[in-house]
């Protein structure tokens, strides 16, 4: 399957992967419950992004770089939280796994669409 514009999709997935994280984030936590303090790493994922697609100049290749930096930083808050066992008593090691990973798909899948477009671009 060949998508038409994928740097538009790209765009797409992680703006709204940012906007769902921050919405869960905020009703209810990803790292136990919305009260919890740990939860405040989230913005250092989001940071991550932020910081390097500034940093690529929002070039394809850049940015595929700087999502799947943003996925790693979202994959050592989880490690960070599960090793802590800062989601402790609300959020066990699974549903830490299960929600992050989710998360982690998600930068990687628009990592994926922005390195697509750089390959099109340069052929």
């Amino acid at each position: 399957m060949r998508i038409r514009n994928p740097y538009r999709s790209a765009v797409s997935v992680s703006l709204a992967t940012a906007f769902i994280l921050l919405w869960v984030n905020g009703a209810v936590g990803v790292t136990g419950s919305e009260n919890n303090d740990a939860n405040l790493m989230v913005f250092g994922v989001l940071a991550v992004g932020i910081v390097g697609a500034v940093v690529a100049r929002f070039q394809p290749r850049g940015m595929a770089f700087a999502l799947i930096a943003t996925a790693i930083a979202q994959a050592f808050v989880t490690l960070v939280a599960i090793i802590g066992r800062l989601g402790h008593p609300a959020s066990g090691p699974l549903e830490l796994l299960s929600l992050n990973g989710f998360f982690i798909a998600l930068w990687v899948v628009s990592a994926c669409l922005f390195r697509q477009t750089a390959r099109t671009a340069a052929a």
